[in-house]
């Protein structure tokens, strides 16, 4: 399922551990600790911003889906920057019950394919549904959107896979028994609930944008990867790929996205709250968008500082 998977299922693959596990706190760093830190974390490659609010530092860890497991960039800062921080915070994680998990398995036909015998075609604009068979080189798709979706951003480049930037910090957090803990917890019956109850209809969004994001061609993917290794952030929100990779997130087809928002939000007004240093792994759209993250800090006075996030004005 996984290696067939959009977006959509990526997350909800990934949210749904059966535990959470956090590591004790570690003692408060000291002051010269706190600067070594800082300095080490501004060598890591990929968009990151350093806040300070009194004794708290916290690093923004911008992060993207669909980074290929391939992938020939320097990790050996962030690692670093893991090892020495007081605590690392995580994206947002679900909790199943072996019921819920083996619920999910038991409806995988609900995932993968239309109801009722419907296609592509019953849903899809006849201009978008033509433009879909272009790219598949296939008749109306039997496919459920959240997996023909899949199959249109593979072609615009999304590495299916993947290697999560929050998957070789979680490694580095565990390796050296860091404070770890994801940012929030959802209930993965809930979750669950919502991907096998929410209507094709939902997902049309998506399909367009991950249409736009295949006719664009896999060089698109792979030069919204450079942009993020390089820190061109604005680049990286207006590739067609990265918008329909958001687009065809859980949080956006299940309507779910400002929930996201204020969950992050909480947790980051936490981090600057406690004294030491904080590692969180942030979706980078989230902190770059237009009144995101970021610009909520900058309106608080508080000076993110690392790579321009705002797209350059006409």
């Amino acid at each position: 399922m996984h290696s067939r998977s959009s977006s959509l299922v990526l997350s909800l693959v990934s949210a749904f551990a059966l535990s959470v596990g956090t590591a004790k706190a570690q003692e408060a760093a000291a002051p010269n600790t706190v600067e070594d830190v800082v300095v080490t974390a501004r060598r890591i490659e990929g968009p990151m911003w350093e806040v300070r609010r009194g004794d708290s530092v916290l690093f923004l860890v911008g992060a993207i889906e669909g980074l290929p497991r391939d992938m020939e960039w320097r990790t050996d800062a962030l690692l670093s920057a893991v090892e020495r921080a007081d605590r690392v915070l995580f994206p947002i994680q679900g909790q199943a019950s072996l019921a819920d998990v083996g619920r999910l398995v038991w409806r995988i036909r609900t995932l993968t394919r239309q109801p009722d015998g419907r296609t592509s075609a019953d849903y899809l604009s006849p201009e978008l549904e033509a433009r879909v068979q272009r790219i598949t080189g296939e008749g109306p798709s039997r496919k459920s959107f959240m997996m023909l979706s899949a199959d249109l951003m593979e072609h615009g480049g999304y590495a299916r896979r993947a290697r999560p930037v929050s998957e070789i910090v979680r490694r580095a957090a565990r390796a050296n028994k860091k404070a770890a803990e994801p940012v929030g917890v959802y209930r993965g019956d809930e979750m669950i609930d919502k991907v096998l109850t929410t209507p094709p209809e939902a997902y049309l969004n998506c399909m367009e944008a991950a249409t736009t994001a295949a006719e664009a061609g896999p060089g698109n993917g792979a030069q919204r990867v450079e942009d993020w290794r390089q820190r061109r952030v604005p680049d990286v929100l207006a590739s067609t790929l990265d918008q329909a990779v958001d687009a065809c997130s859980y949080w956006s087809v299940m309507g779910q996205g400002e929930r996201l928002r204020d969950v992050w939000r909480q947790g980051m007004a936490q981090s600057l709250s406690e004294a030491g240093v904080t590692v969180a792994i942030v979706p980078l759209r989230l902190l770059a968008e237009p009144n995101g993250m970021l610009d909520q800090l900058a309106r608080e006075g508080l000076d993110p500082l690392g790579p321009d996030w705002r797209a350059p004005q006409p």
